[in-house]
């Protein structure tokens, strides 16, 4: 029986690894994606506890489990403290240079409005971007929202409604429908405090559940990481990206769009679920270009949806020296 459990736990955790190497795109493949972290824990547990055991071919199934450990570790290992840091905090030369981003996962289903009201207010950001906006909170949030000269807002009942504000001069901010889908994303050019133009990205495309395979997500996310490679203005990108921040996908749109990561070297800072802490998983993003200086990022508290709020505190660096 033991062998048999063993063996079991063996060939599930080999099989979760593997399977993500094909990139394939059906939702029950690339979802593997996601617990690396846990797939990890598996197999050390699995491990340890076949050392005291008399098993079957043990030596194979030490060296599978082992293979299994150290591969997903080393996925993970840059969403860690023990990494080294891609993007450092700085100081900007002068605060008043400095502007705040909010990106929030409400859950349509939600109904503590004011409790994400008082984050609003409290925050005060400068750049706004909500996800899962529908009548119900887009009437609760009027208030607040009304504080922004600029918005852009799809409204919608299927969870995939978006409102964009910003209080920072605006040359441009459109909605669009990336990859032929029916989830919007939002595409800004904005003026930071000290003059220099750059551009705002929100991204919400959908996860890889039962109904949806990950092509049409997949894709967004190369578009976006495609119109940062081809623009000469500094660039930020933040939302819910449906994806972690290891997969194969989120590393290539880094990689094209020349982005940096604010986790990198400061640990997973997961943002997804909420609501179970052993589910947790970082899957709201924000990625800069090398130009934008990062001065604080962090996620807020709970306040019933099912991600936490992320914030950042950045400047567009114009080629003055920082003093930090």
């Amino acid at each position: 029986m033991l062998n048999w459990i063993f063996w079991g736990v063996t060939l599930a955790v080999v099989l979760t690894t593997l399977l993500p190497l094909t990139n394939s795109v059906v939702w029950w493949v690339r979802m593997w994606d996601f617990p690396r972290l846990h797939i990890a824990g598996i197999a050390l547990l699995a491990l340890l506890a076949s050392t005291m055991f008399a098993i079957h071919l043990k030596p194979v199934l030490a060296t599978a489990l082992a293979s299994v450990l150290i591969y997903q570790s080393l996925l993970i290992f840059p969403y860690t403290p023990l990494a080294r840091t891609e993007i450092d905090l700085t100081t900007a030369q002068n605060a008043s240079d400095t502007f705040s981003l909010l990106s929030v996962n409400l859950l349509m289903e939600n109904s503590r409005h004011e409790d994400l009201i008082a984050i609003i207010e409290r925050e005060d950001p400068d750049v706004l971007l909500l996800m899962e906006t529908d009548e119900i909170w887009n009437d609760a949030l009027s208030g607040v929202l009304s504080q922004y000269p600029t918005i852009k807002s799809h409204i919608a009942s299927d969870h995939y409604g978006l409102i964009f504000a910003t209080r920072l001069q605006t040359a441009k901010a459109d909605l669009l429908w990336p990859a032929a889908d029916d989830t919007p994303a939002i595409r800004a050019v904005l003026t930071s405090p000290n003059g220099t133009q750059f551009n705002f990205i929100g991204l919400h495309p959908r996860p890889p559940v039962p109904g949806n395979t990950t092509a049409v997500r997949d894709k967004q996310i190369k578009d976006a990481a495609l119109m940062t490679q081809s623009s000469e203005r500094p660039t930020i990108v933040m939302g819910d990206f449906n994806d972690v921040a290891w997969s194969w996908t989120t590393r290539r749109f880094k990689r094209y769009g020349n982005l940096l990561e604010p986790r990198v070297g400061r640990g997973m800072i997961s943002s997804f679920d909420a609501r179970y802490w052993f589910m947790r998983l970082p899957i709201d993003q924000i990625f800069v270009t090398e130009n934008v200086g990062l001065v604080s990022f962090s996620r807020l508290e709970s306040f019933g949806s099912d991600h936490f709020p992320m914030a950042a505190t950045v400047y567009i660096n114009d080629g003055r020296l920082s003093d930090g």
